[in-house]
């Protein structure tokens, strides 16, 4: 079971850290995405992190996003500043359990579990 948390309401330029705990050790060594889904809009992409903890990023949150985990918490987190409205959205964190290339970890397909969601609103 994934497990995320963090979002609320905020104002444009501020800040939050998104938290996807769950049980086990295995959690900490295994690859985790970000994705986010905006009313009207299909789930897209937004990071990722590898079980080495490389990591990749949509265009538009580069820069402003960084994904990271605590293997101790067994937790992956997505800190997100200077947020803007177009950040907006449920966001969901996934988990990747059957080994696959990290080419698909940038698609909805490539994950195997998920959490449901925490709503990001950003006021402009």
């Amino acid at each position: 079971q994934l497990q995320a948390s963090g979002g609320g309401l905020v104002q444009a330029g501020d800040s939050l850290r998104l938290s996807c705990a769950a049980s086990g050790s295995t959690f900490s060594n295994i690859p985790v995405g970000w994705f986010r889904q905006a009313p009207g809009k299909e789930r897209a992409f937004v990071a990722y992190i590898t079980w080495t903890d490389n990591t990749d990023y949509a265009d538009s949150v580069k820069g402003r996003f960084t994904i990271s985990r605590d293997r101790a918490k067994h937790t992956v987190y997505l800190q997100m500043n200077s947020l803007k409205p177009e950040d907006t959205a449920v966001y969901y964190c996934a988990a990747v359990v059957q080994p696959r290339h990290s080419r698909f970890y940038r698609s909805r397909n490539g994950y195997d579990y998920w959490g449901q969601g925490t709503l990001v609103t950003v006021s402009s």
